[in-house]
């Protein structure tokens, strides 16, 4: 696979979605990950069936491969001797050392920021946590519903108060975002390292994730002493400015409308809504007219959209120079033009993935296949030089499948 890290070699000691999700996006921009897997159970996220009410049956098996395309899978047992020599070979191979293992468990199997710089000085030691490095709980352990969702704001701060429970997120939400921002702090150490020879330990947790996806809400908040709080369920919505809302369409669909300069779009919204008369209406002449009349500006605009289906406003509002958008679900966005012509959802074996957001030179990235369960031991074992009756000897103690 080519891209900018191209040549660049990723070992990654990790489960679940948060840091394989990051390891699937340097996949995505041409690294080679080494993903290695419990010579017996491998990473228990192949397991996972279940996710909310819905049940995948059979492979592939999207809940994995979202967070593991591209990569090649080793079956390693770093809790025995034979396994962690053949780790440590694999990290003086390595460029960066990619887990998200608990401190605890990082040392007891050998494989702490010392241990493995000990046999690559130069490795870039990259680290996956739930709540930080640092502080009482940077032991525990968690998930994104956890750690980046529950505690990172997120679902207090988006219920609306009069909605029972909570909001819930979409599964491996505060993952793929974490590992994303995890992917970029490994591109940086690794310019950094090619800048100035120096090599860094890289730190992201779902907590510091959760807490940066509603960084402007909290700076807010600590601004004026007052908590976030969303909006109630069904609340009329464009109370300042009626061209920041949303509408329902004669279909049951909505557009969104968000023009935070509504003197500049107003006329050009009557006109294509059909109603040129409103362009030169006082009550819409300046911000603060607006502001005053907003309530009889939603309640016009609403009629007018009402009025028709999404896909006659699709057309109708494809030349409004103001921005607007279709609210979309999943399976609408999958057929949506705009997203096929950027190639944000690709082919990835036997699946569509959506692709990590970031392309360069304009062209995406090209997405290989999750990896079977430690499909590539025996040709990664050869790339050490290994010879068969060793390769043998280490399938007979266990320590590789």
């Amino acid at each position: 696979m080519t891209g900018p890290l191209s040549g660049v070699r990723v070992l990654e000691v990790a489960m679940y979605g948060f840091v394989p999700s990051g390891g699937a996006v340097l996949a995505d921009w041409g690294a080679d990950v080494l993903k290695v897997e419990h010579a017996v159970t491998g990473d228990p996220q192949r397991g996972l069936r279940f996710t909310g009410r819905y049940k995948v049956e059979g492979d592939p098996n999207p809940n994995f491969d979202h967070a593991n395309r591209g990569k090649r899978s080793i079956g390693l047992d770093v809790s025995k001797p034979d396994g962690v020599e053949v780790l440590y070979e694999l990290a003086r191979r390595s460029d960066v050392f990619l887990t998200n293992f608990l401190p605890g468990a990082r040392k007891r199997f050998k494989i702490d920021v010392d241990d493995i710089r000990a046999v690559n000085p130069s490795i870039i030691y990259a680290r996956g946590s739930a709540l930080g490095p640092r502080g009482a709980e940077a032991n525990r352990g968690g998930y994104d519903m956890t750690a980046f969702w529950a505690r990172g704001t997120s679902a207090a701060s988006l219920t609306p108060p009069n909605m029972p429970g909570l909001v819930l997120p979409p599964p491996a939400y505060g993952d793929t975002i974490s590992g994303t921002n995890l992917a970029g702090g490994i591109a940086a150490a690794l310019f950094k390292r090619e800048r100035t020879g120096e090599t860094s330990v890289v730190d992201v947790s779902l907590l510091g994730s959760g807490l940066w996806a509603m960084g402007h809400a909290l700076a807010l908040s600590m601004r004026i002493n007052e908590a976030w709080v969303a909006p109630e369920s069904g609340a009329p919505s464009g109370l300042q400015n009626p061209l920041s809302s949303l509408y329902k369409t004669a279909d049951d669909r909505y557009i969104s409308l968000v023009m935070l300069q509504p003197t500049k779009f107003w006329p050009e919204v009557c006109h294509v809504i059909g109603r040129p008369e409103l362009a030169d209406d006082p009550r819409f002449a300046t911000m603060e007219s607006i502001a005053e009349n907003a309530q009889v500006g939603v309640q016009l605009l609403q009629e007018a959209f009402g009025a028709r289906p999404l896909s006659e406003w699709t057309e109708i509002l494809g030349a409004l120079s103001g921005p607007w958008a279709p609210v979309q679900d999943t399976l609408q966005a999958a057929a949506d033009p705009q997203i096929a012509a950027n190639q944000y959802i690709l082919p990835a074996g036997e699946l569509s993935l959506v692709s990590s957001p970031v392309q360069f030179d304009e062209a995406a990235p090209e997405l290989g296949a999750a990896p079977s369960f430690a499909a590539q031991t025996e040709d990664v074992l050869l790339e050490l030089g290994l010879d068969w009756d060793r390769i043998i000897e280490l399938k007979t103690a266990g320590a590789v499948t």
